[in-house]
This record gives C-alpha cells, sequence and structure tokens, in this order.
C-alpha cells in the first residue's frame, strides 16, 4: 500500500497503516467471515484509527456490503490477493527467495487458474479502477515486497 501511496502522490504514512491493519480482526472473527472487516473497523475505531483507514479495512471486504469510494479503499481490495499471488511464486523457486521473481513470471502464473487458487484474480483485476493496467500494479506490488524481503523472509 505504501508503494501504491507513493505512485499515486497520496498520504504514504496514512496507506501503510490501512496496508498494515487491515486484516486485526482475523483471529476474533475466525470462521464468520462476514464479519471480517467490520470488527477490525471497531478496533480500529476504539484505537481512533483515521477514518479513512477504518473505511478502508470495513469496505476491503465485500460481505460487509461497504462500497469501495476512494482510491485508497479500491487499493486495498486489490491489493489483498496480489501479495499472496507474489508469495506463491516465490516459493515455488529453488531459493523460495523474491529476488528471482519477475513480474513477467507473476503474469504468467497470473494465467493459470491452478495456481495459487486462493489468490483472486478477478479480485486483482480491479487494479484497472484505480488506473493501473495489471502489469503495472504486478510490478509495483513486486518492487514494494522485494523492499521488505527480509520483513517477510523471503
Amino acid at each position: 500500500m505504501r508503494k501504491l501511496a507513493a505512485y499515486f502522490q497520496e498520504d504514504v504514512e496514512l496507506w501503510g497503516l490501512a496496508g498494515l491493519l487491515h486484516d486485526i480482526d482475523y483471529d476474533r472473527v475466525g470462521a464468520d467471515p462476514e464479519k471480517h472487516g467490520i470488527i477490525g473497523a471497531e478496533i480500529l475505531d476504539g484505537l481512533n484509527v483515521d477514518h479513512t483507514v477504518i473505511y478502508a479495512v470495513k469496505s476491503h471486504n465485500p460481505q460487509t456490503g461497504t462500497a469501495r469510494r476512494r482510491k485508497m479503499d479500491k487499493a486495498l481490495f486489490c491489493s489483498d490477493p496480489l501479495s499472496g499471488l507474489i508469495t506463491a511464486c516465490a516459493l515455488i523457486l529453488p531459493d523460495k527467495k523474491l529476488e528471482g521473481v519477475t513480474t513477467e513470471f507473476v503474469l504468467k502464473k497470473f494465467k493459470e487458474n491452478s495456481f495459487a487458487k486462493g489468490a483472486n484474480r478477478e479480485q486483482i483485476m480491479t487494479c484497472e479502477e484505480i488506473g493501473l493496467t495489471l502489469e503495472k500494479f504486478i510490478e509495483l506490488g513486486l518492487e514494494a515486497m522485494k523492499d521488505i524481503h527480509e520483513e517477510l523472509g523471503l
């Protein structure tokens, strides 16, 4: 999210916070995905987090029925499954590192529906709603993950 914010000349800290906190409620919602995002928004509201972040967290799960209005909301939604796809690409390489992953490789694997089935391709494709081609979106996502590869263990 920070990389996208910088690309769009938006608030890097605010977008980064949304990316970091969007799944804060995973332990609480468990097997009830309809509450994912709603509980997260409640937690963040109690912590006095900026309301644009709270809204993005709530709207990133379509099951909440909360419309994605802002660019941040849309960016969080399309980014959510992309990190999983990129991670899966790294994990099939011999060294299991992001260093060997290219945008072209991720694009190739994106087209293989049997690969990383949990990475919702339709959701990733909504990057077009924020004015990015799939290739550019993957490029930015991959760069962002490579920037923090040590923290990711990849």
